[in-house]
């Protein structure tokens, strides 16, 4: 497909200024707007198959999709540590803030499949604990379910401090993995159905010397994500439940 660069150019700084404008709201009118105006010039008919093209380090610059967040003065998210990952690090309501969010997409020499992980790196703001950077990686991986949607499967789940230095303070707050947590009969239900339908296994525990914290899914439901726009710069998703992103390689 032979697209004007020129256009491309103006509708992906449109797409830029209207994110900016609303905080990363892919649900604003301006945003949608931008991305159907981008989508007719997609340069990239079957983006599932687009090989070097489609893996990359992608980082999410539409704000992030996990549920119940809150948007802070300085346009940052807050989440409780359980919403990013399942409820499956303890502790589950412990506040943190998201720094950024990236993908990287890397071929897994099997077929079509590639790496699907999500990588949250944060920074607690709980006043409860000392201020501690870490990662959450869901691990995933996917596969062309068509030229225009990939499948997407969950596997399972990382913690890991950012800071070494930290080492010692990271131990005291999440060294008790699988430790009793006071929480409603709703959550308790929430968490048991999800390792019921999912097949979850938590963390039995923290290696001491790095600080990771692992658990597992054996029964992750397979689901779908579209690929509305892919180019050298951007890449813009839809899942099944309708959530956008957009990512741009770096």
């Amino acid at each position: 497909m032979v697209v004007d660069t020129g256009n491309v150019a103006a509708a992906k700084a449109a797409l830029r200024q209207a994110l900016t404008a609303c905080g990363g709201n892919t649900k604003d009118e301006t945003v949608l707007a931008a991305i159907t105006n981008l989508q007719t010039l997609n340069p990239t008919p079957a983006p599932t198959h687009s090989g070097q093209l489609l893996d990359s380090n992608w980082l999410l610059i539409s704000a992030p999709s996990f549920p119940q967040g809150e948007q802070l003065a300085d346009g940052r998210f807050a989440y409780t540590l359980g919403r990013l990952a399942f409820n499956m690090f303890q502790p589950t309501k412990l506040r943190v803030v998201i720094d950024r969010v990236f993908q990287p997409v890397r071929y897994l020499g099997q077929g079509e499949q590639q790496s699907h992980d999500i990588v949250v790196e944060f920074t607690t703001i709980d006043e409860s604990v000392p201020q501690l950077r870490g990662i959450v990686r869901n691990l995933g991986v996917c596969q062309p379910a068509s030229d225009t949607a990939l499948q997407v499967q969950f596997t399972g789940g990382v913690l890991t401090p950012q800071d070494m230095g930290q080492i010692e303070e990271w131990r005291r707050v999440f060294g008790e993995q699988g430790k009793p947590e006071e929480t409603s009969l709703k959550e308790k239900f929430q968490t048991w159905l999800l390792k019921l339908m999912f097949g979850l296994v938590p963390p039995e525990g923290m290696n001491l010397d790095t600080g990771e914290i692992r658990f597992t899914m054996k029964r992750s439901p397979k689901g779908n994500l579209e690929i509305l726009y892919l180019d050298e710069e951007l890449r813009i998703t839809r899942g099944e439940k309708g959530t956008v992103l957009v990512c741009e390689r770096v």
